[in-house]
């Protein structure tokens, strides 16, 4: 019965980095924004450098994430490798 209330997307692992790139993408459009409709006056050498800075900070936290994550896989897999070398022998 449980099968039948399950969701029919698969999960997936969450990464840090796109979920940072995505949130300076949205406040560079609200700050876009803010600028077109007069309530904000922001030149543009504000606003690229700030998005640039912001998606150079979420590559690093994305290739650190990815570093944590092999090293975790890398791991979990040494004691089962160990364990098939050994029963070869």
């Amino acid at each position: 019965m449980s099968d039948r209330w399950r969701w029919p997307v698969p999960r997936h692992e969450f990464q840090p980095g796109r979920l940072l790139a995505g949130l300076i993408l949205v406040a560079a459009g609200v700050l876009y924004l803010l600028d077109a409709t007069g309530e904000a006056d922001l030149p543009w050498f504000l606003v690229i450098p700030m998005t640039m800075g912001g998606l150079c900070l979420a590559a690093l936290v994305g290739i650190v994430t990815y570093a944590i994550r092999r090293d975790r896989r890398d791991r979990v897999r040494a004691p089962r490798d160990r364990i098939s070398e050994s029963s070869e022998r």
